[in-house]
């Protein structure tokens, strides 16, 4: 499912426009990222917690000559899904 699906989705779910379905992801895309820029975390009980996690510089490899290169640290985005969440994913389709 890409963004236009998810918008078009939410609005039929929802009773919405796609217009409002796409500001209030807008809204919540914005919000997440702004608070975990601040280093905060974002917690959507049932469904899972994002955060950022500090990246320690390391050394790493250029694949096509082999050379050794340095990677700085960096903080990354991550994403830790919540219990329920991962229930529901688990449970459908299990092979």
């Amino acid at each position: 499912m890409n963004k236009a699906e998810l918008i078009e989705q939410i609005a039929k779910d929802s009773g919405i426009t796609k217009k409002q379905a796409n500001e209030a992801l807008e809204s919540l895309t914005g919000l997440v990222v702004s608070n975990l820029k601040k280093g905060d975390t974002v917690t959507l009980v049932g469904f899972g917690t994002f955060s950022v996690t500090a990246r320690a510089a390391r050394n790493g490899h250029n694949p096509q000559t082999g050379a050794t290169i340095k990677i700085k640290a960096r903080k990354v985005p991550k994403f830790k899904a919540g219990k329920d969440f991962s229930t529901k994913i688990a449970h459908r389709g299990a092979v």
